[in-house]
């Protein structure tokens, strides 16, 4: 006799739904149990590199426009 696709496909993701939902029970039983770690390291240097790196972007964006408009800034400003 052969299965139903739809009810092999409706098994599969019972048995799914139950290895996560008991591996999710172990990661917050182990989350309780341990504590709140604190930030990754990682994702701290990434956000240190992305800063700098939009600072520079912006100090140098400055820069060419200054370079750019030198001798016009000068009737601007009363120069």
């Amino acid at each position: 006799m052969k299965t139903n696709p739809l009810l092999r496909a409706q098994a599969a993701a019972t048995a799914r739904f139950w290895a996560i939902r008991s591996h999710l029970e172990e990661v917050h039983q182990q989350a309780t149990k341990q504590g709140d770690r604190g930030d990754s390291p990682i994702s701290n240097v990434v956000i240190l590199i992305a800063a700098v790196t939009g600072a520079i972007l912006i100090a140098g964006g400055l820069a060419a426009a200054y370079a750019r408009a030198n001798g016009k800034l000068g009737s601007v400003f009363g120069g």
